[in-house]
């Protein structure tokens, strides 16, 4: 018998697993994280049970975009009809705008540093 394995999560590194969990809970609108192992673990679901985590690490350093002293190793994309309009609300919810230059994807970094894009859909 084969075992598949199915999507679990994708787990990001932090500082402060509930914090980062409630910026992206407040920008995708999913509301806020679940948190485990004495605060050392949250756990953001979405829509179908899709599910981003985050993970306390101790002396955590954010990536070095779009240097590579500190790889980002991996980032998230977002869909959003309107780039302008979803460039406010990161922004507001504290993400800083890292690139601009592209007319289908703008590039910004989480209030920790981890690179994310919001793309035109």
């Amino acid at each position: 018998m084969t075992e598949i394995p199915t999507f679990g999560t994708v787990a990001l590194d932090c500082p402060d697993p509930k914090s980062l969990g409630e910026f992206y809970g407040a920008l995708l609108d999913w509301g806020t994280p679940e948190v485990h192992y004495d605060g050392q673990w949250a756990d953001l679901t979405g829509p179908g049970g899709v599910m981003i985590s985050f993970q306390r690490v101790e002396g955590y350093r954010p990536p070095d975009w779009p240097g590579q002293d500190v790889p980002q190793q991996l980032h998230l994309d977002f869909r959003v009809s309107d780039l302008a309009v979803g460039r406010e609300r990161a922004l507001s919810l504290g993400a800083k705008l890292l690139d601009d230059s592209r007319d289908t994807f703008h590039v910004y970094a989480d209030p920790v540093g981890h690179p994310f894009c919001l793309c035109a859909s």
